[in-house]
């Protein structure tokens, strides 16, 4: 039997960086994945581009402003080679956009110039997704135990251990699987797979440094004279449906990128997609998971709106959740992973617009 403190389900970018700040308190950790290596899912498939989220004062954009800046600089600090910090240009879609931009003007979170046809942001960046994955479980080898093509068919409770197949057991064990939730079999835990695609190329064209319009463009890089390498990425497609032709997809997102800068002599290397976890208020979802039928055997008044205090539901034991961090998974991921283990270990107060609270108030009240 292999026993752990802490074991960790999903290795994407969500994963990956919550074991990481895990390794400041512990060299007890195991990292699971159902396929062959890190980021072989939604995170892999990312175009992983960092720009500041435009708009009037709410606590979605103020959440995504306090995370593009802990990550940015967690990723140029530590790792430095896997994250392009070149900015960004904006550029609105059309008058109507446009004239938002300049109305969000007055609520700007970072440095901006107006340049070209949109507007101009220095922290924007992009990061090579499954490399920055790979070296921040890398950088922790000593602390984290990987094992990837391993599916957790079984989870039981006993003991004070959650037991995974019979084979593993853990202290803690916490979740990071994006869109699949099923091991959960939680009610309230509703996610929707938003599927993003990513495609590489070649190309005679050269960029200077990120945009974003309708998709994003990747600085260039060189790759021979006359030839460089760039990404675009987007995340559009509410359902599998959508992303099913390839040939389609891949058109798509060369159309869309030509709206914003003409590629010329185009040859596609790579396409890449996978489903992004959105949570159906756009939070994403951090914290101690709610054993929902526990918690209305004790309040069953729960259903008729009566209000309780979040404090007093039952929960599962040393059982904790983050997902539902959609196409912004790299903005995210860090600031919610460093918030995570201070709570686990520190007891830390979680924001209660992450919290997975919310969902379960929300949901318990659709009950028939």
């Amino acid at each position: 039997m292999l026993n752990y403190d802490y074991v960790i389900i999903g290795a994407g970018i969500s994963g990956c960086c919550v074991a990481s700040e895990l390794a400041k308190h512990t060299d007890s950790i195991l990292l699971i994945d159902k396929n062959a290596d890190v980021a072989s899912g939604a995170s892999g498939a990312a175009g992983a581009f960092l720009s500041p989220l435009l708009g009037k004062e709410n606590p979605f954009k103020d959440l995504i402003a306090k995370s593009l800046k802990y990550s940015t600089t967690y990723y140029q600090t530590n790792f430095p080679t896997y994250i392009n910090n070149c900015g960004t240009t904006r550029i609105p879609q059309n008058e109507v956009d446009e004239e938002k931009f300049k109305s969000y003007i007055p609520f700007m979170d970072f440095e901006y110039e107006k340049e070209e046809q949109g507007y101009f942001f220095k922290i924007g960046s992009v990061v090579d997704s499954f490399h920055m994955c790979k070296a921040m479980i890398d950088s922790c080898q000593d602390s984290v135990d990987t094992r990837y093509n391993y599916s957790v068919t079984k989870l039981e409770y006993t003991n004070k251990l959650w037991l995974l197949n019979k084979e593993i057991e853990a202290k803690n064990i916490i979740f990071t699987t994006g869109s699949d939730v099923s091991l959960l079999d939680e009610f309230y835990l509703k996610i929707r797979s938003v599927w993003g695609q990513r495609i590489d190329i070649s190309t005679s064209s050269s960029f200077l440094h990120n945009y974003h319009k309708a998709c994003s463009i990747s600085q260039s890089k060189m790759i021979e004279e006359d030839k460089y390498l760039v990404s675009i990425g987007a995340t559009h497609h509410r359902d599998v449906d959508g992303i099913k032709d390839i040939d389609t997809n891949t058109q798509e997102l060369l159309t869309k990128a030509n709206d914003i800068k003409s590629l010329k002599d185009v040859y596609v290397l790579n396409h890449y997609v996978g489903a992004r976890a959105c949570s159906v208020d756009y939070f994403p979802i951090v914290g101690d998971i709610i054993d929902s039928k526990q918690t209305l055997k004790q309040f069953p008044y729960l259903v008729n709106g009566t209000n309780v205090e979040t404090k007093r539901f039952s929960r599962f034991k040393s059982a904790y959740v983050l997902t539902g961090v959609g196409g912004r998974g790299f903005v995210l991921a860090p600031y919610l992973a460093h918030q995570l283990v201070n709570n686990i270990i520190k007891k830390e107060e979680l924001d209660q617009n992450i919290k997975i609270d919310r969902l379960f108030q929300r949901e318990v009240k659709r009950i028939k």
